[in-house]
């Protein structure tokens, strides 16, 4: 966390020095999904709202910092026991900041309008796990979630496009999980993989 500040700092700076520079509030609405990779457990999909303030540096080719506010989660639904123990549902709320590193390149860019791809690395830091249960029983079922199973940071790939028109941007990205969220959770002896995956549309206002 403290390195990635400092990277941070150092490219401000250098970003204010430079012919172009931008910054802004933004918000924007996301789409996630926990995928697991076991028929055991399905997950389902959350909306959710995110909110930042994001940085772009250079002309042609530019650089992207943002600090995002946002939560991130799914629907796990476990199945039912044997002797009529009613299946588990299981809502997971992350509440995080996001911290995603991006570089990209105006395809097309006019006095009014640019039109931008884009891609990079996010870092995911959790600061609340909320796990709601829907239906069922938690202390029927021996592999139920709690909030320590979950990891504190997550690395994330992000790829997307952007349109900008005046003073606003609007970016349409998705995100997928490089690191695991779950922190070492086993089902049967066997450890599961979960990753983020996200579905992303900020608006954005440039400031400056």
């Amino acid at each position: 966390m403290k390195k990635i500040t400092l990277l941070f700092a150092a490219l401000l700076v250098s970003g204010v020095m430079s012919a172009q520079f931008h910054i802004g509030p933004q918000i924007g609405y996301t789409a996630s999904n926990l995928t697991l990779d076991t028929d055991s457990i399905s997950s389902g999909l959350k909306n959710n709202f995110l909110a930042g303030v994001f940085v772009r540096m250079g002309k042609k080719i530019y650089f992207q910092p943002e600090v995002n506010w946002l939560t991130q989660g799914s629907v796990f639904k476990f199945p039912s026991i044997s002797g009529g123990i009613s299946p588990l549902e299981q809502e997971i709320k992350l509440s995080t900041i996001q911290i995603p590193l991006n570089v990209g390149w105006r395809i097309i860019d006019l006095k009014i309008l640019n039109i931008r791809l884009f891609a990079g690395v996010t870092a995911n830091f959790l600061v609340n796990t909320t796990i709601n249960t829907k239906s069922g029983n938690p202390d029927d079922y021996e592999n139920a979630l709690i909030p320590e199973d979950f990891k504190n940071t997550t690395w994330q790939w992000d790829a997307g496009v952007g349109v900008d028109v005046l003073m606003f941007a609007i970016d349409i990205k998705y995100m997928g999980g490089f690191t695991n969220v779950l922190d070492d959770f086993t089902i049967g002896g066997n450890t599961i993989t979960s990753k983020s995956n996200l579905f992303v549309v900020t608006l954005g206002w440039k400031v400056l």
